[in-house]
């Protein structure tokens, strides 16, 4: 995002929120169908062979983001788990997806990264050869050498290219932080306008209380060779998105030549249209075989 730096500590930019939903590891055994037309190994037989779809939320936000979709996933047979995403730093933030993606699934993967989870996966995913197919939603997907920052006031119509990042974020250190970082929080009062205009106040209160903060460093950090660049991608685009432009996540899917699913959401739009990044991301799971 586009920042003026009036800070003398950092500079800083938005990421957006969100994230995923831990579940359980479905059976991975080979399944056949008895001669009755066995119901439960004929389920069983479409999980397997289905790819496992892993959510990285963004900043601000934690797993629980991706609830609503994680239960449509769910119901229609796919394993989905939520990756670590500390936001602590885009180069380390990376590195846990990757690492966790090798280590906890098996065959094919469908990588899902929402707001700043877009930066990430786009770096975690040139590590991990299993993932098919990358699902952006509302999210960054930078090319070599962009930040966060960068992208965010790349384009006209973020709530968080501001001359004053004061105005719109509460700053805080944290302990053994290098010299100048600070961690970012998004002022309560302003947490329902940026992101979920559409969601019951009551609810985005809780999200404003309980938003994780993210870095600064993270959100500087420049991107490394993009993932987009060799695996098919997909985009989700709010157009009400105050975050992230939607001309500026437009600008990026087209860069990438990803397919574009525009819908009229806020930033949080997991939470306001779930079925509709649902069926986007199981589009891409029929073709991450």
């Amino acid at each position: 995002m586009s920042i003026h730096r009036p800070l003398t500590r950092t500079k800083i930019v938005t990421s957006g929120m969100a994230l995923a939903a831990v579940v359980g590891l479905s059976a991975t055994a080979p399944a056949f169908a008895s001669s009755s037309g066995d119901s439960t190994h004929t389920a069983a037989a479409r999980t397997a062979a289905k790819p496992t779809i892993v959510l990285v939320h963004g900043a601000w936000a934690d797993s629980s983001s991706f609830a609503p979709v994680t239960k449509k996933l769910q119901k229609d047979g796919y394993t989905v788990l939520s990756a670590p995403n500390p936001l602590r730093g885009l180069r380390q933030d990376s590195a846990n997806v990757a690492t966790f993606v090798n280590a906890a699934t098996k065959g094919p993967v469908v990588l899902v990264g929402h707001s700043y989870g877009g930066s990430v996966i786009t770096n975690a995913a040139t590590k991990t050869p299993r993932v098919k197919a990358l699902v952006y939603v509302d999210a960054y997907a930078p090319a070599k050498g962009e930040s966060v920052i960068d992208l965010t006031g790349a384009k006209p119509g973020s709530a968080f290219a501001v001359k004053d990042p004061t105005t719109v974020f509460n700053f805080v250190p944290y302990a053994n932080a290098p010299k100048g970082d600070v961690d970012a929080y998004v002022k309560p009062e302003l947490f329902k306008s940026t992101f979920a205009a559409k969601l019951p106040t009551s609810h985005t209160k809780v999200l404003a209380a309980s938003q994780s903060p993210i870095a600064l460093s993270a959100l500087q950090a420049p991107s490394k060779t993009p993932a987009w660049k060799k695996i098919k991608s997909y985009f989700f685009v709010g157009t009400r998105d105050k975050v992230l432009p939607a001309a500026q996540q437009i600008a990026m899917a087209k860069r990438a030549e990803g397919v574009i699913v525009t819908r009229k959401a806020d930033h949080l739009s997991m939470l306001e249209k779930p079925k509709q990044i649902t069926t986007l991301i199981e589009r891409a799971a029929r073709h991450a075989r």
